[in-house]
């Protein structure tokens, strides 16, 4: 009970988190501009409390998985206003779908665009064969 409670009062500065997170300290700000995540002062100290570092990890997740700044600043925002997050849940049920879809077509696309780069492989490779073939006789 002790560790837990050490880690509810645990505070990171930018470089901190950064370095934990694997991002720039720039990068933390950016967030903060953002309104995304909101530090407290400890003198002139930004010091950010474990729900910036949850909000901050949501957000590189979010990212990561290619969804826009207001969308997740969206979803966040429903995470304080619904205890229940039904909400937060629809929102995000109604963002993952259509990316979902994206990535499918994206993914077609690649797979189409690799077979016809696979095939004129094999025939540059083929010409180039014959090619030295020819040299060599």
């Amino acid at each position: 009970m002790a560790r837990q409670s050490e880690q509810a009062d645990r505070f990171w500065t930018v470089g901190e988190l950064a370095r934990e997170l694997g991002i720039t300290p720039r990068a933390v700000r950016f967030y903060e501009d953002r309104g995304l995540i909101l530090p407290k002062r400890a003198g002139t100290t930004r010091v950010y409390a474990r729900r910036d570092r949850a909000r901050l990890i949501l957000i590189l997740r979010g990212k990561q998985l290619g969804f826009s700044l207001r969308d997740i600043k969206e979803f966040l925002d429903l995470y304080d206003a619904d205890p229940a997050h039904a909400e937060q849940l629809r929102l995000l049920l109604q963002k993952v779908r259509p990316r979902i879809a994206s990535l499918d077509e994206q993914r077609a696309a690649l797979d189409q665009t690799l077979t016809e780069l696979r095939r004129i492989e094999g025939q540059a490779a083929a010409a180039l064969d014959r090619l030295t073939e020819t040299a060599a006789a």
